[in-house]
């Protein structure tokens, strides 16, 4: 089983969307048996803490499916559990470089390089733009689960 965790500052906002997106694109795919889903922080700001409103608003906007949820910190321990640890701007592959001890095995991305690009997923905890997030993480995902059935 393939095994991706997504990360941001305070797992409220992109990284749960991001997880609920990547759900929904697996299991539309049929591939829910072969790929595993989840999204944690990088800071603690918001340990303990369910998805964003503005988050749940866009995903039920989109029809994505979600459920109630708390916010928690990646460990090192999860380095080694995880395939891939997909952040999402530059801040938070500095702090994943740090938290995993420098990422020895190259399982860490930033999601939008994935998709050919250079820039961060927009951050709608300052922007409140949640379609610009969402077009961002819809584009990062869908060439994630490429990447994973070639």
């Amino acid at each position: 089983m393939t095994k991706i965790l997504f990360v941001c500052h305070g797992n409220i906002c992109r990284s749960p969307m991001a997880e609920f997106v990547m759900k929904d694109m697996v299991r539309k795919a049929g591939l829910e048996k072969e790929i595993l889903v989840d999204s944690k922080a990088c800071r603690t700001d918001e340990i303990g803490s369910d998805t964003y409103y503005g988050t749940k608003n866009k995903l039920r906007e989109e029809g994505i499916p979600f459920t109630p949820r708390r916010a928690s910190q990646i460990t090192y321990a999860d380095y080694a559990e995880y395939d891939y640890i997909i952040g999402m701007d530059g801040e938070n592959m500095r702090d994943l470089q740090r938290l995993t001890h420098g990422d020895p095995q190259g399982k860490t991305y930033r999601l939008l390089e994935l998709a050919g690009e250079t820039r961060d997923v927009a951050d709608p905890w300052y922007t409140d733009d949640f379609t610009a997030t969402y077009r961002d993480v819809t584009k990062g995902c869908a060439a994630l689960l490429m990447k994973l059935k070639d």
